[in-house]
């Protein structure tokens, strides 16, 4: 496929960490204009078509966020044993198999798991059903002494790398202007991180178990998590520099922009050797502790023949090791050394979907966003542990309904200097409001985001084709937020709850699981109506029907 890539062909594919996943992104960026957006679902189509046409009878590609199964006996073809003793991730559920072969992964896996000194630990809360066992004790193999102090009461146990970066998700890469305006829409993002993480949840199925999460982040954070004892503060300092605070997985730990200093209110732990060097080279405060934030950690993985580099002026390959894998839910991407490509920010945070129009919806709309940011210079600034809070409350259970969201309700006001005696007005730190009022407003309190792109697209003059295929994305997004139509995470657990064969003992069996995969794939492949969408009501209905 990456041949074809370099021959004209529309795709590129990458491989990712696990050998049942691939990376598909179109060969060329979009264009800029409106109309462009239109394009995006017909490359994910393309994208999905070109897998299935190369694959054998009886299988086939589904865009998941999580495999409900992962790391239950048999869930690989062939079945392979894990080797919790000897193993690169010493796991007790998942075998080195579903590593892909290249170099890159293994070491990636087995560096988290040697940095960490123990094995990895990820306890994510069981969903109590009216069968579920009380208390509820993850059933473990015997003979392994770590994991039997780990597990939780209530909790699904997972125990490697690969319960989190073999987790799927829709990312979308975004060229701005120039340093500044990437910076800007750096900072302006990273405030609807949770918003479009609870929108997009797509992961309650952990380990053949029913959470009482919808989100991958969390698991994700914990599995790739290779901080030393020390460093998560369970053991004084000794060998060790500092503490860190966070996963190498994790949300953002400052804004970029000028206007956003004054909203870092969070502990930024940096290598200051590196600071100091970039202070000297002339490289501003904002950026140059963003990067020696980042130098806190240890590269992951290297080539060995480019562990010396003679020439860094037109190589960035040491600052990639680090760059790359910090995964954090937003990334400063910058100019890579004699290339045209300008500055970019990745958006990270959001769970992939089951269909390439609802992936396309999300996609746009995060791009319309970001237009309407610069175009009418909104501000959705709060300070930085709010969008903490957020990005915790956003993973929990239908948080999409149920938990209320700090955002600014003034989004046009200028950022002026947070008062230095700590009385910041309720909107300069945030007020409390559901998903809902954030996308569709509320008389009174907010004029939501939907109706801002709306009349961002009036001002535009969009041609009528474009506007109605952009409608329907933006109809998907309004209905999710309102509770008109589900997430993706309350659609399959509707699945699952409603399966004849479900014993409502939070427990996913081989049958239960096999029916959802059929149920997700024959979704995906449903054909486009219209100007190339789905029509809403086949995501709402019949989605969660047992067959």
């Amino acid at each position: 496929m990456d041949e074809e890539a370099n021959l004209g062909h529309p795709s590129r594919w990458h491989l990712e960490f696990s050998s049942y996943m691939l990376e598909g992104i179109p060969a060329q960026p979009y264009g800029s204009s409106i109309a462009e957006l239109t394009s995006v679902e017909t490359s994910m189509r393309l994208r999905r078509r070109d897998v299935l046409a190369r694959l054998r009878a009886n299988e086939t590609i589904c865009s998941l966020t999580t495999f409900p199964r992962l790391g239950c006996p048999g869930f690989t073809q062939p079945e392979y044993v894990p080797q919790h003793r000897d193993g690169i991730t010493a796991s007790l559920f998942l075998p080195d198999e579903v590593i892909t072969s290249h170099s890159r992964f293994s070491a990636i896996a087995r560096n988290i798991h040697d940095r960490r000194g123990e094995k990895i630990v990820v306890n994510v809360p069981i969903f109590r059903d009216r069968n579920t066992p009380s208390p509820f004790i993850d059933q473990i193999p015997p003979g392994d002494e770590e994991a039997a102090i780990a597990v939780k009461a209530d909790h699904i146990y997972m125990d490697a790398v690969g319960f989190g970066s073999g987790n799927c998700c829709l990312q979308v890469t975004l060229q701005a202007r120039n340093m500044e305006e990437a910076r800007h829409i750096y900072d302006q993002l990273a405030v609807m991180c949770p918003i479009m993480m609870a929108l997009s949840a797509a992961a309650p199925f952990y380990r053949g178990l029913v959470s009482d999460v919808d989100c991958r982040w969390s698991i994700n954070s914990a599995a790739c998590d290779d901080r030393t004892r020390q460093e998560r503060g369970l053991e004084p300092l000794t060998t060790c520099k500092r503490r860190i605070t966070k996963s190498r997985f994790d949300s953002i730990d400052s804004f970029l922009s000028p206007g956003g200093a004054q909203f870092n209110d969070l502990e930024l732990p940096k290598d200051e050797d590196v600071h100091l060097q970039l202070l000297d080279a002339g490289i501003d405060p904002l950026l140059a502790q963003h990067f020696a934030h980042l130098f806190i950690r240890d590269p992951l993985v290297m080539l060995w023949e480019k562990i010396h580099v003679d020439d860094d002026e037109n190589e960035a390959y040491h600052f990639e090791c680090i760059q790359s894998t910090n995964w954090q839910t937003l990334r400063l991407k910058l100019p890579p050394p004699n290339t045209s490509i300008g500055w970019l920010v990745e958006f990270r945070p959001m769970d992939v979907q089951l269909t390439d129009f609802e992936n396309a919806a999300y996609v746009v709309f995060v791009v319309l966003l970001t237009r309407v940011i610069l175009s009418y210079g909104l501000n959705f600034l709060v300070p930085l542990s709010k969008v903490d809070e957020n990005i915790t409350k956003a993973q929990k259970r239908n948080a999409v309904l149920e938990e209320m969201f700090y955002f600014r309700k003034d989004i046009q006001a200028e950022v002026d200097a947070l008062p230095a005696d700590g009385t910041a007005s309720e909107d300069e730190v945030g007020i409390l409001m559901s998903i809902n009022t954030v996308i569709n407003g509320k008389v009174g309190v907010f004029q939501g985001l939907v109706p801002i792109v709306n009349s961002f697209l009036e001002d535009m003059e969009v041609d009528v084709e474009t506007r109605c295929t952009i409608s329907h994305y933006l109809e998907l997004i309004s209905k999710r937020a309102s509770g008109e139509l589900g997430t993706t995470a309350q659609r399959l657990r509707a699945f699952v709850s409603g399966h004849p064969d479900y014993a409502h003992d939070s427990v996913i069996s081989e049958r239960v699981n096999y029916d959802l995969l059929l149920r997700c794939d024959a979704l995906a492949r449903a054909r486009p109506h219209g100007h190339g969408t789905d029509p809403l009501h086949e995501l709402s209905h019949g989605a969660c029907q047992t067959g």
